[in-house]
């Protein structure tokens, strides 16, 4: 029995345009909650918004900020139960849908309660998509991609993020209400592009494959492979996802959260606490208040909402290296260096307004884009590449539905308590997260294995706690093609532990030894061939013990 083939397929992009076109407008939908994570912080400054809403308190504003996160929370929660279900395609679609409801109801709104009510509905939109969107990604993605798209992918939020700050910038200029309805509205259109886009995307294959929609996933990852249906990498990936997909079921535990937290604890409290840091570190002090953080350092006005801007800039160019840097560097270098120029650039911006000097305005600004540019290159794209990669396809859906929701309880928290604390502990808030950056290091110090390069199904390896696939073939990093049960050893991957300097500046299997680097970084080519997904085609892959598999599979392949 081998992966089945058909009739070319008709869609147009194929190989890597397919990939990246894919992968743009997956990031238009972070694209959508960055804008509305963003867009919040011009208006709530502005006179108008201040006079419709009857002089807000702090603990009001806060409200109207940070209720987005309730709804977020209740929904990511859902959405890995939703995503197995329905899909990825679907899941994507609903979540805009609602989010382009939501958007309406707050451009509408009439009063405190109404807004509120629509940022919950919109919480509820992004909740689906800020937990979709990497799952979908991740399984679209080859491992020498994979991380590169990711950090695009977060680009995509950090853009929607600067496009809402500017939005309000313009907006300022009118004299009525409209100067916070119109950023409002431009919710909806944003998101109802991505609901009607979400239509002619393909379905992620390995949801197809665990579905067992053979044919269909078989027609997608041909497509990602150049559009050859006869290509044998692409088989060859076909069949790889198949046979994990039948011995998870072999195995007969179940996809419960139970199981998921029985087997794979490690791997889930990891992927959560990622995306706790990522928000403990203080970016949505920054995100969501910069103009109030501005004004408190001295800017005043519409002067605030302008340096908001430029930061805005920076921000996103700061997104940008790591798209070359990830999967070169690895994960771990990243995420450590990243944690120390953030908590350094805290401790500027709290030291700066200690000393309330006249150049504390000028210098709260320069520590608060390098703490904006750090944080966009590493502790803002890895949270969401971390999550999907290290867990399995048979709780992937669930356990990242659970790191998400993690990163909106926590993104509540600092949302609902920024505007308090800055009133009443004032400059000593930028030193507690500035703490917290300085735990984020230890944690990925002592924790985080490096994933740089590892394909999707060999995740297994580098934690030790799922089942073994001795019946493939691992290739070493010379090439060379060896029986992963014979090979596969925890002194082989990649480090977790060791000499504290080299372990921040090793690279994914450099253990020193005579097989370190057990996954070859993998080759770029234009082409979407066999290349593209870390293969050559000299090699010749000789399957152990497939025929076994295949006749005591639970589930047949269609010929």
């Amino acid at each position: 029995m081998v992966a089945p083939t058909y009739p070319r397929p008709r869609r147009r992009l194929v190989g890597q345009p397919l990939l990246y076109a894919i992968s743009m407008f997956a990031s238009l939908g972070v694209f959508l909650f960055g804008y509305d994570q963003g867009v919040m912080s011009g208006i709530i400054t502005g006179p108008y918004f201040i006079k419709f809403f009857g002089t807000p308190t702090a603990i009001e504003v806060g409200s109207m900020v940070a209720v987005l996160e309730i709804g977020a929370f209740i929904t990511s929660v859902a959405a890995g139960r939703i995503g197995d279900i329905i899909g990825r395609k679907g899941t994507l679609f609903i979540g805009a849908v609602v989010f382009t409801i939501g958007g309406a109801i707050q451009t509408f709104t009439v009063g405190f309660w109404s807004m509120v009510i629509g940022r919950i509905v919109s919480g509820f939109g992004v909740g689906l998509l800020s937990t979709i969107v990497p799952i979908y990604q991740s399984e679209i993605s080859p491992p020498s991609h994979r991380g590169a798209l990711a950090c695009a992918e977060f680009t995509g939020n950090v853009a929607g993020y600067a496009f809402s700050v500017w939005t309000d910038y313009f907006c300022s200029f009118i004299e009525s209400d409209r100067s916070w309805r119109i950023p409002l509205f431009l919710q909806c259109v944003i998101g109802a592009l991505l609901a009607g886009g979400s239509l002619v995307m393909p379905e992620s294959p390995r949801w197809l494959i665990d579905t067992d929609r053979d044919t269909e996933g078989m027609h997608v990852i041909a497509d990602l492979h150049g559009g050859d249906l006869l290509n044998e990498v692409a088989k060859l990936e076909f069949q790889e996802i198949k046979d994990k997909v039948i011995l998870e079921r072999e195995l007969g535990e179940g996809r419960s959260y139970g199981m998921m937290w029985r087997k794979y604890k490690r791997r889930v409290l990891l992927a959560m606490s990622s995306q706790a840091f990522a928000q403990l570190n203080g970016i949505n002090v920054i995100s969501y208040y910069a103009p109030r953080v501005f004004e408190e350092a001295g800017w005043i006005g519409r002067q605030a909402i302008l340096m908001t801007g430029i930061n805005s800039i920076i921000y996103i160019l700061s997104t940008i290296p790591p798209w070359y840097l990830v999967d070169r560097w690895g994960r771990r270098p990243i995420l450590l260096s990243g944690a120390i120029v953030m908590g350094i650039a805290l401790s500027a911006t709290s030291f700066w307004m200690y000393l309330d000097v006249p150049w504390t305005p000028n210098a709260v600004v320069v520590s608060v884009i390098v703490f904006n540019a750090a944080f966009g290159y590493s502790w803002g794209p890895l949270p969401w590449l971390y999550p999907p990669e290290i867990l399995p396809l048979i709780v992937r859906a669930k356990g990242v539905s659970l790191s998400t929701a993690t990163n909106w309880a926590f993104n509540w928290i600092v949302g609902q308590t920024t505007p308090y604390l800055q009133e009443v502990i004032q400059w000593r808030l930028y030193l507690m997260h500035a703490f917290f950056c300085a735990c984020s290091f230890i944690l990925v110090y002592f924790f985080y294995p490096e994933t740089k390069g590892i394909p999707l199904e060999e995740m297994d390896a580098v934690f030790g706690d799922g089942a073994p696939m001795d019946h493939l073939p691992l290739r070493r990093g010379s090439g060379d093609i060896q029986e992963r049960g014979s090979y596969l050893s925890q002194s082989s991957l990649p480090p977790s532990q060791g000499g504290w300097f080299s372990r921040f500046l090793t690279r994914a299997g450099d253990t020193g030894g005579k097989d370190a680097g057990v996954y070859e970084p993998l080759t770029n080519s234009d082409g979407g061939g066999p290349e593209m997904y870390g293969y050559r085609e000299e090699e010749e892959f000789e399957l152990v013990d497939r025929e076994t598999r295949r006749r005591t599979s639970l589930t047949a392949l269609p010929s």
